[in-house]
């Protein structure tokens, strides 16, 4: 990909590449799909009927704008900058996630599909995903790894409410990357009248630059609420990584803005262990789901098992943009472990009466580091992209309490 000098939002290019990262390795089979939800989506980002439906759902179904909220407390308590709360975990289903499954139902329905499968880690994609499908009435079913299902019951529960079938995932780690893979061979068999909702920024093209484009509401709502509450740009933007589409849609209407960007991956139980899900940090390129990017996996190629306390962190691989994004040194990427995550989960917790997903209690623990370093002056803004309850059974057992 040539980067324009200029901007940092050029890509992908026409085959889906980021710099060295990204493209389309897919099963011959899918080839014939993916070109048609390429062209699916084309005409749709030109389309003035598909925007206003999509720009329609998100505020009446989802409840959108979502809150830029200053966290008064925790911004004393930490004594340095001043902290803004972008507010996912309030939006329908209680994540980020929902943004994007609005966005790809509607390319579904337009591409005549009526079987929707996606994968799911924290569940969270999982109920966002049956819930658009119990709106649009489509056959929706889910793979979830078995580990996974264990230590979201909650979320179980609902998706089979909202009438999707969860399919358990034994074979591997039980957990996300299973989940795609039996997901990724679902799609491959029934290529007909079946359309894959994928849940992050990742996988074969034109997926990593859709999703982007569907979450890109989180950033492009941010940058109108700070400039109305302070009436200028903020310094620095904080969201946590696994796949990354809390992130890159954080991020990326920023990117050509002289701001600094900290992307927070999952250390799990630290960095110099076999146990977290840091792809950046301990990983090299490779390809996985369709996508060449950066990944856990030993000398000899194999995909390495990744380890998070929290579901939706827990992942080998990261979106092919955010590969990028840190070659090109435009984000800071950072570790957090599982007991960071913990203690900042609590601290939010606290201060400001708002139980944060583990997923975001990494992104907390990074503003709890770093925001007592920076003046009082430099504003931050941090994307909480979904809310705790999922995962009370978690942190009960983590900290030895009883429910």
């Amino acid at each position: 990909m040539k980067v324009d000098k200029n901007t940092y939002k050029a890509g992908p290019d026409n085959e889906g590449r980021f710099g060295k990262f990204g493209g389309r390795f897919v099963a011959e089979t899918l080839m014939p799909l993916i070109l048609d939800l390429e062209e699916a989506y084309r005409a749709s980002k030109n389309d003035p009927d598909f925007k206003a439906e999509f720009d329609g759902l998100l505020a009446e179904f989802v409840g959108r704008p979502s809150p830029l909220y200053y966290a008064e407390r925790l911004t004393e308590y930490l004594g340095g900058a001043k902290i803004y709360f972008k507010r996912e975990e309030l939006n329908h289903t209680g994540a980020h996630k929902i943004n994007n499954c609005i966005g790809q139902i509607l390319l579904a329905r337009k591409m005549g599909k009526s079987r929707i499968i996606a994968e799911t880690g924290a569940g969270q994609h999982g109920v966002a995903t049956a819930t658009v499908c119990a709106r649009f009435g489509m056959k929706c079913v889910i793979y979830m790894g078995e580990k996974d299902i264990e230590r979201q019951k909650p979320n179980v529960f609902r998706m089979k409410l909202l009438g999707a079938e969860v399919i358990p995932v034994t074979c591997g780690s039980q957990s996300l990357k299973d989940a795609m893979n039996e997901a990724m061979r679902d799609w491959v068999a029934n290529v007909a009248d079946t359309f894959y909702i994928i849940g992050t920024a990742a996988g074969p093209h034109p997926y990593p630059e859709l999703v982007r484009d569907f979450q890109s509401v989180i950033g492009i709502e941010s940058r109108e609420q700070i400039l109305t509450k302070e009436g200028r740009l903020p310094d620095s933007l904080v969201a946590c990584v696994g796949g990354g589409s809390n992130a890159i849609g954080l991020f990326h209407p920023f990117l050509d803005d002289d701001i600094d960007m900290y992307a927070v991956e999952a250390a799990g139980h630290g960095l110099d262990t076999d146990k977290h899900a840091a792809s950046l940090a301990g990983g090299r390129p490779g390809v996985l789901h369709g996508n060449r990017t950066y990944l856990l996996m030993d000398d000899d190629g194999q995909i390495e098992e990744a380890h998070s306390i929290s579901a939706g962190l827990d992942y080998p691989g990261i979106g092919p943009e955010h590969s990028w994004l840190h070659e090109m040194k435009r984000v800071k990427y950072v570790p957090i472990t599982d007991q960071e995550a913990l203690e900042a989960f609590q601290i939010c917790t606290q201060y400001e009466g708002i139980i944060p997903a583990l997923e975001s209690a990494h992104a907390i623990a990074y503003v709890l580091k770093l925001a007592p370093t920076l003046p009082k002056d430099h504003l931050m803004v941090m994307n909480l992209s979904g809310r705790g309850d999922k995962d009370i059974f978690t942190v009960a057992n983590a900290l030895g309490a009883k429910i």
